[in-house]
């Protein structure tokens, strides 16, 4: 995987935001109530659930949503109790 692209960010029906970079993604919770806001998990959360592709990029991903965010005007919350899902590898 490229650690040089830029993650891309596209809100999907279900109150989710897919991450995608190199043909590989992962979604992350995204609420869309009266007003969008995005969850991303903590670094050691990410690390223990990613797989192989994904091991390593969280800063990138945490910068690249937090500028993804700050275009759209939607907050970002890094927490623990946050989920991820990684789509399988193709």
């Amino acid at each position: 995987m490229s650690k040089e692209g830029t993650f891309q960010f596209s809100p999907r029906w279900k109150e989710e935001v897919v991450g995608s970079l190199d043909g590989r993604s992962f979604s992350i919770e995204l609420s869309m109530g009266s007003a969008c806001h995005a969850y991303l998990p903590t670094q050691d959360k990410w690390e223990a659930m990613a797989p192989e592709w994904a091991k390593g990029t969280w800063e990138k991903v945490r910068a690249d949503l937090a500028a993804w965010c700050e275009s759209q005007k939607y907050p970002l919350t890094i927490a623990a109790n946050c989920w991820v899902s990684f789509d399988p590898a193709t």
